[in-house]
């Protein structure tokens, strides 16, 4: 195949899979209106149900505008060779091949990162503080960004170096120490991530004792679950939506709760939350996505190894000869096929999981509790109670509020 026709392959990809997202969003914006089942009738009166419709509307337009935007900005870097320009300009700064591609890669980081920062801005700053959920302020909302950009640039910089050295280094076989490095640093960032990165954004403290933390002690005594550390994260102080999640593995792991979610749940709710989060611990979904995961992630490398090698692929981009950060650019663009398989997978898992959760839940007495906590959380963060079936099967990782009430009352 020439370079030519190359380019238009994959053109031709970018672009159905853009088209594709946008009649996806199409579908579900034509469901934003529509009748609210009997079952979530209690979720929103009238007034909240109407602002709940112009907060999708609202976020649907502003997508949209920002969908568009990237996709034409890609499109005329492959058209006018933006791509291999970049090539030529980092081989003028550097003769190091890995600096060169760290250079790059940095170059486009920067320049998607800019771009990104007004929309950003827009979002957080007009369309949450419309509808009452932002409450960040500007100073605390550019430190974040400052500090996101430094974060990305350092442990992406250290991912990087890896990869592009173990590459020039073998060659094609580059990929399974890739995959070997790619995994252990997962997991060093998933057993570290609450005492490392957390801090640098939020303020998390210990749960104070009372009637809330002797519930989830006790919670976890029945489920057999061994529960050392309950921690309070201060997310209130950038938005009023809330959450809890599980961090760390092993004996690293910690339940971590937002504050806006003790301040909008009872403490019944919040157990039933836990109860939910423990289901998927003992259920070992976490284990089973990390494998997936892992798996996907050893796919990708190989396929990367094969892409790097394609001088054909470098041309089509307009660059003279392969290289790694050429051949990264082609694979990811040619990969988005296989990617959008992947996430089908992840998220149809996902789903299941979600079930099983719950259904844990149900067993430990919580299944009213836990139809009150997602139906607060949904009127709290004005959710879509009436998603199209066809965007929830290729981006839900969760069921819609409607199936898993379902699945609780069966």
């Amino acid at each position: 195949m020439s370079a030519e026709l190359l380019l238009y392959v994959i053109m031709a990809i970018v672009g159905l899979e853009f088209l594709l997202e946008q009649w996806l969003e199409s579908l579900n914006a034509k469901y934003f209106k529509r009748p609210v089942p009997e079952e979530l009738k209690d979720v929103f009166d009238e007034t909240e149900y109407q602002k709940s419709v112009k907060y999708k509307l609202e976020k649907y337009r502003f997508g949209k505008i920002q969908s568009w935007l990237s996709f034409i900005i890609i499109l005329l870097a492959l058209w006018f060779g933006g791509f291999g320009w970049l090539d030529d300009f980092v081989k003028n700064i550097t003769e190091n091949s890995i600096y060169q591609s760290l250079l790059f890669f940095g170059i486009l980081f920067g320049v998607s990162f800019t771009v990104s920062l007004p929309f950003d801005y827009y979002f957080t700053f007009v369309i949450e503080e419309k509808f009452g959920f932002n409450k960040s302020t500007l100073s605390l909302f550019f430190k974040d960004k400052i500090k996101s950009f430094l974060l990305a640039l350092i442990l992406g910089g250290l991912v990087g170096y890896v990869l592009i050295w173990l590459y020039y280094k073998l060659g094609p076989g580059f990929w399974i120490p890739a995959w070997i490095f790619m995994t252990l640093f997962s997991l060093v960032l998933t057993m570290f991530y609450s005492d490392v990165i957390v801090p640098l954004f939020n303020k998390q403290t210990p749960l104070e004792a009372g009637e809330l933390r002797d519930r989830l002690e006790d919670l976890a005594r029945r489920a057999g679950f061994r529960l050392k550390d309950i921690y309070v994260i201060d997310s209130s102080k950038r938005s009023t939506k809330a959450n809890a999640y599980f961090s760390g593995l092993g004996p690293r792991k910690r339940i971590v709760l937002y504050d806006t979610l003790i301040e909008d749940l009872s403490p019944e709710e919040i157990t039933a939350v836990l109860a939910h989060e423990i289901g998927h611990y003992k259920k070992k979904h976490i284990l089973i996505q990390f494998v997936v995961s892992t798996l996907f992630t050893g796919l990708m490398l190989y396929l990367l190894s094969v892409a790097l090698e394609s001088d054909v692929l470098a041309s089509a981009l307009g660059a003279e000869k392969a290289s790694f950060h050429i051949g990264m650019i082609a694979f990811l663009l040619l990969y988005s096929p296989f990617s959008m398989i992947t996430s089908l997978i992840t998220n149809v898992l996902s789903r299941k999981f979600e079930f099983q959760a719950d259904a844990f839940a149900k067993r430990f007495g919580f299944e009213n509790e836990l139809i009150s906590a997602l139906k607060k959380l949904s009127r709290k963060s004005l959710s879509n109670l009436t998603p199209h079936p066809r965007y929830v099967f290729f981006h839900y990782s969760h069921p819609p509020l409607i199936e898993r009430i379902k699945h609780l009352k069966k």
